[in-house]
């Protein structure tokens, strides 16, 4: 059987109906830059994640640029940030001006770990930005005690977290802003590039808002200078057609992982995604470990399988961040994982026999 990674035209199919009409009045009203279905979308995803303001914008990594702009990073600050990440949530940090520093994950979760946060604390630290890897919650009791300690701000990036608790506390919602990606394979994903900020920070949201429409809230009414990364009327439509959704495809999620974890429960040499207490996982990703993973993976593709390492290398690794000089034994956690970690399909439309040829074809390579 085959499986895909994901398979965002059988979720097209569930709404085709829905999605059809979003374009098509998108299209009848020539609403393409901005507009009454980008403030409709803003104004709902703002209700769903319980924030205040809602600023939309092109994509998930000018989300994060755009709020260390509005909170002011400037050459020489510092930023901390995880480890094992995509390059959006560091190579954000050097365009705003500052110097990312990596900190290491936690050897579990795979999001950073708060108990190295401290260490990585100079006079130039001026912010914090936790990942909520995979979909499973960062530690924010623990970050956010560090960030209040040392008077820093909290940037979350929830781009892989859409809706994900913890404590039963939305994402999002701890820091002084969050940034959502809705690249089309996202639990919430577009047609194309998309993405948001959130916060409750009244004047934050202008200064964003501002800086992602060329310095102004008006069209010609440049206060600062700023960028053009504005939210497209179609993506917002469609954006706006799935946001209802969202809660059943992210339980059908939770279902699937919970079966993942039945059938792979034992399976020698796999470990499975384990869920940290009191973190609600949304499960972007279901990623196991494997001490042979390139092996496994060419095992799962030869039988129509498909399989996506994320990420390959961490971030200290990168031939971009050479210059760091970091060694492996910086970030122990980030390192061991980057060469066993396999993320395995998951998507709300998966069928129950496609879960089960998934792990069958894991314990066939287990039993070899």
């Amino acid at each position: 059987m085959n499986v895909p990674f994901a398979d965002l035209h059988s979720q097209y199919l569930s709404i085709r109906e829905e999605i059809d009409e979003a374009i098509a009045a998108v299209i009848k009203g020539s609403a393409f830059i901005r507009g009454p279905f980008v403030q409709k979308f803003e104004e709902a995803f703002a209700q769903a994640t319980g924030a205040a303001h809602c600023v939309s914008c092109a994509n998930g990594t000018d989300s994060l640029y755009i709020a260390m702009r509005a909170l002011g990073v400037k050459a020489g600050d510092e930023v901390i940030t995880t480890a094992h990440s995509w390059i959006s949530s560091s190579e954000t940090i050097s365009q705003a001006g500052g110097t990312p520093v990596f900190c290491d994950t936690d050897a579990a979760s795979f999001t950073i770990d708060p108990q190295k946060i401290e260490e990585k604390i100079s006079a130039r630290t001026v912010g914090i930005i936790p990942v909520h890897l995979y979909g499973q919650p960062a530690d924010m009791d623990a970050i956010m005690a560090i960030a209040r300690k040392h008077k820093l701000w909290v940037v979350e990036d929830c781009a892989q977290a859409h809706m994900a608790r913890y404590k039963g506390q939305m994402v999002g919602s701890f820091g002084d802003a969050a940034s959502y990606s809705f690249y089309p394979g996202k639990n919430l994903g577009a047609m194309g590039d998309a993405g948001a900020l959130t916060t409750n920070d009244p004047a934050l949201a202008r200064r964003m808002a501002m800086l992602a429409r060329h310095g102004g809230i008006n069209k010609g009414d440049h206060e600062i200078e700023g960028i053009n990364s504005r939210l497209d009327g179609l993506q917002a439509a469609i954006l706006s057609v799935k946001l209802p959704h969202l809660p059943a495809w992210t339980r059908r999620r939770q279902a699937i992982a919970q079966q993942y974890d039945r059938h792979l429960a034992g399976v020698q040499g796999v470990t499975t995604t384990e869920v940290m207490p009191g973190r609600e996982h949304v499960y972007h990703l279901y990623v196991i470990r494997h001490e042979k993973r390139d092996e496994l993976a060419r095992h799962l593709n030869a039988r129509g399988i498909q399989t996506v390492i994320n990420y390959p290398v961490a971030l200290p690794f990168l031939p971009c961040y050479s210059h760091f000089g970091h060694q492996a034994s910086d970030f122990p956690n980030a390192h061991h994982n980057q060469s066993r970690i396999l993320s395995i399909p998951i998507f709300p439309e998966m069928s129950d026999a496609q879960i089960e040829a998934v792990a069958q074809g894991i314990r066939e390579f287990a039993d070899r």
